[in-house]
């Protein structure tokens, strides 16, 4: 037999967003586990761009420092996808890589794979076949649209491929790995930093997180709940309910700050009981959440992360991409309605909240099995062609 002929070029890893981290970072490690695997360049685009936070979250994930930053900063939708695919063209046609490879919904996830499908470059698309159906949602339609264009799509649940299927997509191109992200939390939730610890670094006091009614974390930046006068209200008069039950603590995202105080509607936010602290970082998240009470939140990850916690988690909107996390794990959709997150939290007192179980391969290997699979496929002839070319 002759020899297998097999890709020249890297295998470039793209991030942008603080998301993408968490998924990355294992897939890394992984990857770079395959002897018969090229090399990795890790880009950051520089979508999310507070350095200090940047490298933070790097060294918690113990993710390697990026090969190449493209930092394309802040902008508009079009202007940040356009800047990327500006900045990312040369790179790959520098590159020529084996794969790009691709994860969550981030601008930088379609923009970056927009670019290596016109350069020939074969697209890997991880945590791929999550649908919201709400079009009106950027992440929706960079979900789609990736989907679409990538040769490879690894998927976190298997409900995943039916909305491939329906969308026109060969299953041939679909694999079910599990989910990368809880590869991530089971491998540091060791090292997660006590919420106390995080509280007195916060100038909180440690009994914030003690009492006998628990916590709450909260996280929100969502612009259907950040981005109106009226949405950020009816939030924070939610969060106002909650917080009479049992103390919030939240790590708030920079813009939601701001509209609180664009909005004039600081007073609505009772300082005795939401402890605002600033964005943290992961191991300090993993520490907030795993020991809470129940998560408020409006994050795709965080669904994912509670339900592998088995902490409840109250959903302030009104419909998830991630619904394994309603249907199997501890996730309520409740949207801004006061009565419906009353009723929840009712529920955590009364029973303990919605418990549920961790779905399938989400079992810390999801990294592993990318990789086992992306070997094999990148040795056939007909892909170590293409990306011979590309």
């Amino acid at each position: 037999m002759g020899e297998i002929l097999r890709p020249m070029g890297p295998l470039v890893c793209v991030v942008g967003a603080r998301p993408n981290y968490m998924k990355m970072a294992p897939l890394v490690r992984a990857l770079r586990a395959r002897a018969g695997l090229p090399g990795i360049v890790l880009v950051h685009t520089g979508q999310h761009y507070d350095l200090a936070m940047n490298e933070r979250l790097f060294a918690d994930l113990e993710l390697p420092a990026p090969d190449l930053n493209l930092e394309v900063g802040s902008g508009t939708h079009a202007v940040q996808t356009a800047e990327v695919m500006r900045r990312f063209d040369p790179v790959v046609d520098d590159l020529k890589p084996s794969c790009v490879i691709v994860v969550g919904d981030v601008n930088s996830t379609i923009a970056c794979a927009l670019v290596a499908t016109k350069r020939g470059a074969p697209v890997a698309h991880v945590e791929a076949g999550l649908r919201s159906f709400d079009r009106a949602m950027p992440e929706e339609v960079n979900r789609v649209l990736t989907d679409q264009i990538a040769d490879l799509l690894y998927t976190t649940e298997r409900d995943a491929a039916q909305n491939l299927a329906r969308e026109g997509i060969d299953a041939a191109r679909v694999q079910f790995v599990g989910n990368v992200m809880i590869d991530s939390l089971r491998q540091h939730l060791p090292r997660a930093i006590p919420a106390e610890d995080t509280l007195a670094a916060n100038g909180f006091p440690r009994e914030f997180a003690r009492g006998s009614d628990g916590y709450a974390v909260v996280t929100l930046h969502r612009p259907s709940n950040v981005d109106s006068y009226d949405a950020l209200s009816e939030a924070l008069a939610a969060l106002g309910d909650a917080a009479q039950r049992m103390p919030l603590v939240w790590p708030v995202h920079p813009r939601t700050r701001a509209n609180i105080e664009r909005f004039g509607l600081a007073s609505q936010v009772d300082a005795q009981r939401i402890a605002l602290v600033p964005p943290q970082g992961y191991l300090e998240m993993l520490g907030l959440m795993s020991r809470a009470r129940v998560v408020l939140t409006d994050s795709g990850g965080m669904q994912e992360e509670t339900t592998a916690l088995g902490v409840p988690c109250l959903t302030m909107r009104e419909n998830t991409e991630r619904p394994i996390t309603v249907s199997q794990g501890t996730n309520t959709i409740v949207g801004r309605d006061r009565a419906r997150i009353a009723q929840a939290i009712d529920d955590v007192f009364a029973n303990g909240g919605k418990r549920g179980r961790v779905p399938e391969l989400w079992d810390g290997h999801a990294a592993e099995r990318i990789a086992l699979h992306l070997d094999a496929w990148l040795a056939q002839p007909a892909v170590a062609s293409k990306a011979r070319v590309g």
